[in-house]
């Protein structure tokens, strides 16, 4: 088995191993993988935080040795609040953007094998215990992040990638797709008992769940469409004020956050 690491701002993960195929998933720099197999230019890799497979081209990540990997795995995860930001290897700059992972991080300095990095700026440890505000705090800084199947990033972003990125900062691990993470948290009957930190779960006309959002409490949602946008919401789902109809269809309302 080997084990890697994202080293970049974003690494695309695409569904098959060719830079022609659909992007699926994307890397954040500082998370970790294992690579399943390979194939030419490319590894077939399970991400570790969701298990979540694809294919990424073998000079866009790094391996690493299982004996760091397992040093970086235990450790307490420290991520990058702001919008981007600039860490430092010697006098070589990696640009990194909010959501990046940092492990073994102590007061700017964390090192990767044998090489010390150094970054300070907006780096805050996930909550012990994280509140409905700090998942609304963390959700709210991505208003305005441009639509993007697969993305991840504050540059582009995917309903399922928007709410598995703003839980994982707060310390919380749900799995990639909305399909999936539907199966967590408490289901909450009607939408008007939500708390704000919520998550709605909507469906298509086959009644597949295709879609997420974060509620925000007093009838709006926060949640990825065109852009990470808020709008409306009540029993029967998302109503956009300018196209001047329902979006989407709610399926059920479920609390991950008590408190």
């Amino acid at each position: 088995m080997e084990y890697g690491i994202c080293m970049l701002a974003a690494v695309s993960v695409r569904e098959m191993p060719s830079g022609k195929s659909q992007m699926v998933n994307q890397l954040l720099f500082g998370e970790l993988f294992l690579v399943k197999a390979k194939k030419e230019k490319w590894f077939l890799i399970e991400t570790v935080d969701d298990h979540y497979e694809g294919w990424v081209y073998q000079i866009q990540v790094k391996i690493i040795t299982e004996d760091f990997f397992q040093k970086a795995n235990k450790s307490a995860s420290h991520y990058l609040h702001m919008l981007c930001g600039q860490v430092r290897l010697d006098k070589n700059i990696i640009p990194v953007s909010r959501g990046a992972q940092f492990h073994l991080w102590n007061d700017g300095f964390f090192t990767i094998e044998d090489q010390q990095y150094y970054y300070k700026k907006a780096i805050r440890p996930a909550p012990d215990k994280p509140t409905n505000k700090d998942i609304i705090e963390v959700a709210k800084d991505y208003l305005e992040v441009p639509y993007l199947w697969g993305g991840r990033s504050p540059f582009g972003i995917d309903g399922s990638g928007l709410v598995q990125v703003v839980f994982k900062m707060n310390g919380i691990l749900l799995p990639r797709d909305a399909a999936q993470q539907v199966n967590n948290g408490e289901q909450i009957l009607f939408v008007e008992a939500a708390e704000p930190g919520d998550l709605a779960f909507f469906e298509n006309k086959e009644g597949d769940i295709n879609h997420v959002g974060i509620i925000l409490g007093n009838g709006k949602i926060l949640h990825a469409w065109g852009k990470v946008r808020i709008d409306s919401i009540d029993h029967q789902g998302i109503f956009n004020n300018e196209a001047g109809r329902y979006t989407h269809h709610l399926r059920v309302v479920k609390r991950i956050v008590n408190g």
